[in-house]
């Protein structure tokens, strides 16, 4: 069934957005960057994660047991892979305000609160990051009830596990407006979505450029530095999404494949072979139940260019990344932040 294959990849995408095909190297990258802030980041959420209101909800996400409801895919995520599920955007954005340190041209006495030089309020600030994004993943896991079948299971434990995805999100969000607000600086933007890029910067990576950029203006930065964060943030997040969806086309083995009709190399692949032809191709692959067989689709696609160009898009991203980075002075934070740029165009 067709919300079932996105579904199925929606949830293995949630874990590894910020993974890398050779984990050992990635985990050492990450490992290496959290020395330098000064702790582990996978703790960051837990003052929000361990409160009665989310508890509450917790209780009520466990009557979900047994069922087919996407929403438990995700909390399992949340609790038995840490080790991929990396809290990445609050780690980037303590790395951004430490390789930027304090502003040279601005004597204030917040300077004294500094922390492995870092503020509090950008610490702060990488705590509502993360909340934002598990909110994001949170709320994705609402099923479109329109196309539920009784083979899914009963309609009743679809509509309460959407309930329960709309609550659970929504405290998380409300607990990350309520810490923005006593941040007293955020910094907000209107964008349209005029391509896939355009659409994929607003879904995964407007959060973490517009945090980078918030982390300068925290510690009063100029534009100049607010804007090389922002675009620090951007290209990563923009590189490691093309790196997540070109892992099940680059990876050597025989797994099955899993992959979103929405990922980078299909939509290039799409605009190569033009609508007809591609409509065509899905024919071809679906069985007679008109499920999709996704290897002989990723075989169908890796005869055209879309994957090359994506690789091209993600080499490009991640040089870009690197090269925002140039202007900040070298220190450990710049080099862990470069490494992780690096890191996205490796396979």
């Amino acid at each position: 069934m067709a919300w079932r294959s996105r579904l199925s990849y929606i949830g293995w995408r949630h874990l590894s957005i910020f993974s890398n095909p050779s984990p050992s190297n990635w985990t050492k990258v990450v490992s290496d960057a959290e020395k330098i802030v000064g702790y582990p980041t996978s703790f960051m959420s837990l003052r929000c994660l361990l409160s009665d209101e989310l508890s509450n909800v917790a209780m009520h996400v466990r009557k979900l047991v047994g069922t087919k409801h996407p929403l438990l895919n995700t909390a399992r995520g949340f609790v038995y892979d840490s080790r991929n599920n990396l809290q990445m955007r609050g780690l980037i954005v303590l790395l951004m305000s430490k390789a930027a340190g304090p502003c040279p041209s601005t004597s204030d006495p917040i300077h004294d609160s500094m922390v492995s030089g870092i503020y509090p309020s950008q610490r702060n600030l990488a705590e509502i990051t993360e909340l934002i994004h598990t909110a994001f993943l949170v709320h994705r896991g609402i099923v479109n009830l329109k196309e539920w079948t009784n083979s899914d299971g009963p309609l009743k434990d679809m509509q309460f596990g959407n309930k329960m995805a709309v609550l659970s999100g929504d405290f998380l969000l409300a607990n990350a407006c309520t810490g923005l607000a006593q941040l007293n600086d955020t910094k907000e933007g209107s964008l349209t979505v005029a391509s896939w890029e355009d659409q994929t910067f607003l879904s995964h990576g407007a959060l973490l450029a517009k945090s980078c950029q918030a982390a300068m203006k925290l510690a009063r930065h100029g534009n100049e530095s607010q804007n090389l964060a922002f675009q620090y943030g951007k290209h990563l997040a923009l590189g490691h999404k093309l790196n997540s969806d070109l892992h099940t086309f680059v990876k050597s083995g025989s797994e099955p494949a899993v992959f979103s009709l929405d990922s980078a190399p299909v939509v290039f692949h799409r605009q190569i072979v033009g609508p007809e032809r591609w409509r065509h191709q899905l024919k071809q692959v679906q069985n007679m139940a008109r499920q999709i067989d996704y290897t002989k689709l990723r075989g169908l696609i890796k005869t055209e260019r879309g994957v090359s160009q994506a690789l091209d898009l993600c080499s490009y991203h991640g040089n870009k990344a690197l090269e925002a980075m140039k202007c900040f002075p070298p220190s450990e934070a710049r080099s862990a932040l470069e490494n992780m740029a690096c890191a996205v165009t490796k396979f």
